[in-house]
């Protein structure tokens, strides 16, 4: 698809290049990525199920699970069909307003996981640390709270973001080096003075990525103090076994993204940052229901009762048919 060069006052579309790099291999890599979509995408509806339906499944640490679950479905879901789209086609239009509407909903989603984590956090904290309190505190209406102002914080947060993009001026090639549109892509392609959005993006890093993971850290601080202070190794054990998922999803989904967007990076890095894109807008999603799911004995035993249950309706509705 050829490079196209576009007046600022006339831009009305974006090629997205997606991964040139790999167009040899497009069909494979189109295959994994489509595989990667679909394991994700039904995977985090069985968890979605799993909670909504299990009675083993109730307590504030599965409910926020989830949401989480839920996140990664629209995450997934507004990145991967056009991602696919891009590298079978290597390389695909998308409109002026389209690229906005990916952009503002990407941020969104991706800064409600953010909270998300750090509501998980706090939950376990109070658990562990806080025990005789968490009852009290972690109560329905207050698990609501979280959850929704976690969403209404980061439409209004990425609001911010959205405001000056729609103000920056294109000129020159309308190309992003990306396989979707991202906000360092808009600043990328701007003949306009980015300060006042490169200022902005930094000031908004600190409530999306820095506040919430000094937040984790925080409180896993306070968990690893508690945790050492139980005399007998199997309590310690079994404490911990209660938050290390969240910890390994929290280590995987930040250690990406703070290498995204808090490591400056250069052109001849572009593609490595792609990849590391890829991290934690398809493989976090991915490994998120697994990963909660072979360290978590009631996640595991709802999950073998909820297949039993399944096989057995199969199973009759075979035998009315016949």
């Amino acid at each position: 698809m050829a490079v196209q060069v576009v007046n600022s006052t006339t831009i009305t579309e974006f090629l997205i290049l997606g991964f040139p790099d790999l167009n040899d291999y497009k069909l494979p890599f189109f295959s994994i990525i489509i595989f990667m979509y679909c394991m994700t995408v039904c995977e985090n509806l069985l968890i979605i199920s799993l909670v909504s339906t299990s009675q083993r499944l109730r307590s504030p640490m599965y409910f926020f699970l989830g949401h989480l679950a839920l996140s990664d479905v629209i995450l997934v879901t507004i990145v991967v069909p056009k991602m696919l789209d891009v590298i079978i086609k290597e390389g695909s239009l998308i409109s002026y307003v389209g690229c906005l509407s990916q952009f503002y909903l990407y941020g969104v989603t991706v800064t409600a996981e953010c909270f998300l984590l750090m509501a998980m956090s706090y939950d376990r904290y109070l658990a562990i640390c806080k025990p005789l309190h968490y009852i009290s505190v972690m109560s329905v209406k207050f698990r609501y709270g979280l959850v929704i102002s976690s969403w209404v914080f980061s439409f209004m947060l990425i609001l911010i973001s959205l405001v000056l993009v729609c103000g920056i001026h294109f000129c020159g090639m309308n190309v992003i080096n990306h396989f979707f549109c991202d906000y360092a892509t808009f600043l990328e392609l701007s003949c306009s003075d980015t300060t006042l959005a490169d200022i902005e993006m930094m000031i908004l890093s600190f409530p999306i990525i820095i506040f919430p993971f000094l937040f984790i850290i925080t409180t896993y601080v306070c968990i690893f103090i508690t945790i050492f202070r139980i005399p007998s190794t199997s309590g310690r054990q079994k404490t911990f076994s209660t938050c290390s998922s969240h910890l390994v999803v929290v280590s995987i989904y930040y250690g990406s993204m703070l290498t995204i967007y808090l490591v400056p990076y250069r052109g001849h890095s572009m593609t490595i940052n792609k990849f590391i894109s890829l991290v934690y807008i398809v493989l976090t999603p991915l490994l998120n229901p697994v990963i909660y799911s072979l360290r978590n004995k009631e996640i595991r035993s709802s999950l073998i009762k909820y297949v039993k249950v399944c096989c057995n309706s199969v199973t009759s509705s075979i035998e009315i048919a016949r």
